[in-house]
């Protein structure tokens, strides 16, 4: 294993527990007590975890999150789903992030990321979002260049909304924008349940190159208030296992790519 994906891998097993001690890094990658604690003290430098005696802590944003954060349902469908987001995003690409569970797990999912946290003149993502929750979480990577759209604080989901959100959104372009949804279906598309919500969503995807919609399984063949455009305008869905053949037909033909995490 080189040096890269050790840090890779101990990345992981902070997201997976939370915090790591020097012990667990020795026993699970099998390497000695001093390059344990180097490569902690290196990923410290970028900014990527905070040490402690003995270990590490992962970064942690300083506010409470809405209700609808803490309690995550599928929590771990959504971790897979925003890996396998995370998988298509280009060292160097512009990406559109919207608020709401499943887009804050992809923002993790790539302030995780050791190649996107490399030292750099240029920033090595840029990531837009009218998520203020994902906005200070993804500030903390310097090597990650976040821009806020402007807008007014919804309170249930920490998204900006309105007409200086879309006056923003208007102005840039994405290589591609991921999409959360409250419900989506083959035929109707994705739906949310807020239609301000709903527009900048639609806002983003049409500024972007590939706008990907990210749902787990429970989402599909729900349909919510307001809808948000089709399979010409989202090309691709990524998912997780729970959706069934005869689901992934349909998706497939109404013209989306499936992407099963």
């Amino acid at each position: 294993m080189n040096r890269a994906e050790r840090l890779n891998s101990v990345l992981a097993m902070l997201a997976r527990d939370g915090q790591v001690d020097v012990a667990d890094i020795v026993d699970e990658l099998d390497v000695s007590p001093a390059t344990a604690r180097r490569d902690l003290d290196s990923l410290a430098e970028q900014q990527l975890l905070t040490r402690t005696r003995g270990g590490a802590i992962g970064q942690s944003v300083a506010y409470d999150l809405p209700l609808r954060y803490k309690h995550q349902q599928h929590a771990e469908e959504k971790v897979q789903i925003a890996r396998a987001a995370s998988a298509l995003v280009l060292r160097g690409a512009v990406v559109g992030l919207c608020g709401g569970t499943t887009s804050t797990a992809i923002a993790n999912e790539l302030g995780l990321r050791a190649d996107l946290n490399e030292p750099s003149p240029e920033p090595n993502l840029t990531v837009v979002t009218n998520a203020i929750n994902i906005a200070v979480q993804l500030a903390m990577r310097p090597q990650i260049k976040t821009v806020v759209t402007g807008g007014v604080v919804h309170s249930r989901s920490y998204e900006l909304v309105g007409a200086y959100t879309d006056a923003v959104l208007s102005s840039i372009t994405l290589d591609l924008a991921f999409i959360g949804v409250n419900g989506i279906d083959p035929a109707l598309g994705p739906t949310t349940h807020d239609e301000r919500e709903a527009s900048v969503n639609r806002l983003l995807a049409t500024r972007a190159v590939r706008a990907v919609l990210v749902a787990d399984s429970s989402k599909i063949g729900k349909k919510a208030f307001a809808t948000m455009g089709d399979a010409r305008l989202f090309g691709t869905l990524i998912t997780d296992s729970g959706i069934t053949a005869e689901q992934r037909a349909e998706f497939t033909e109404h013209g989306y790519e499936v992407i099963i995490a």
